[in-house]
């Protein structure tokens, strides 16, 4: 199944614009040492929804700017997410063989192999950043991307999120507790990813904290959707193992409100994003459509 079949025209074109990207920016299998490379490339380009470099695209869209500099930003975020795939399939994190439809990366590689491209790709995303100059002189701007993504990925955001979760296995959490804990370990990249794109566009205190409010809904409203999936749907369809969350004792937002409730929440999350972007009107169109595609999608 191709993940991305529920997606416009407009939004297949930026994947394939972000897909050029990242190959290109991926070290190639022939040269040494080969063997990471190889893994480096099979997480990476083996696939995927591509959500992070879309909302980088779709930001800067809203805010009239389609320059070179997003390629940086949505490379950057999406090998960011790519590394913490690795890294979270792992035996000692949620031990799972199956990705994106595909064997995963420690599973084809062995586990050091699968580590060592989780890291690399990690370094290589600030890489990415660092050496762009397509901003030409604006370091101002290219410091508070570097910044929003490091702590997007760091104790307060993704790995804060990453060991929540851990914490959380087997033990009762509030709707509250749940939120918070998706809003750092999925949330804080999906919401970097839009302020990154903002950035690149030269926005300003009102249109970053509009974008800020839609990212996070966003963040949210992907995730209550995915646990709704881990109940609803099958592997073959979602390209990873269904059920694996209740499996581990996994708190999520059908275990602890119900799939009724976990569908109004995803409505509410879903009005609250589309109102946050309402003021940009027509120019916000792809954050619209991605909005939608979170709260709706079937993959």
């Amino acid at each position: 199944m191709n993940p991305n079949s529920e997606l416009g025209p407009a939004l297949q074109s930026l994947i394939a614009r972000a897909e050029q990207a990242l190959d290109r920016r991926l070290p190639p299998t022939e040269q040494s040492p080969a063997d990471l490379h190889r893994a480096m490339r099979y997480a990476v380009l083996g696939g995927g929804k591509r959500l992070r470099p879309l909302l980088v695209y779709a930001a800067a869209h809203a805010l009239g700017e389609d320059g070179p500099q997003l390629d940086a930003a949505a490379c950057a975020v999406e090998l960011i997410h790519a590394y913490s795939l690795v890294h979270d399939d792992l035996p000692a994190m949620d031990d799972d063989a199956l990705r994106r439809g595909r064997p995963t990366c420690h599973i084809v590689f062995g586990e050091a192999m699968a580590i060592l491209a989780g890291d690399a790709l990690q370094a290589l995303a600030f890489e990415i950043l660092a050496d762009d100059t397509s901003r030409q002189a604006d370091t101002a701007t290219g410091m508070a991307m570097l910044r929003t993504l490091g702590r997007a990925c760091g104790a307060e955001g993704m790995a804060g999120g990453q060991a929540l979760d851990l914490a959380a296995v087997g033990h009762p959490l509030t709707l509250h507790e749940l939120e918070h804990m998706h809003a750092c370990k999925t949330g804080a990249l999906i919401r970097a990813s839009v302020q990154m794109g903002a950035l690149a566009a030269g926005a300003d205190g009102a249109a970053l904290q509009a974008l800020d409010r839609y990212a996070h809904a966003v963040g949210l409203a992907f995730q209550v959707r995915d646990d709704i999936l881990d109940v609803e749907g099958e592997s073959a369809v979602i390209g990873k193992t269904a059920g694996k969350d209740a499996a581990a004792a996994k708190p999520t937002f059908p275990s602890i409100i119900g799939l009724d409730a976990s569908r109004t929440r995803l409505a509410e999350l879903a009005d609250t994003a589309l109102a946050a972007i309402a003021p940009l009107g027509a120019r916000a169109t792809l954050l619209e459509e991605l909005a939608l595609y979170a709260a709706h999608r079937r993959y």
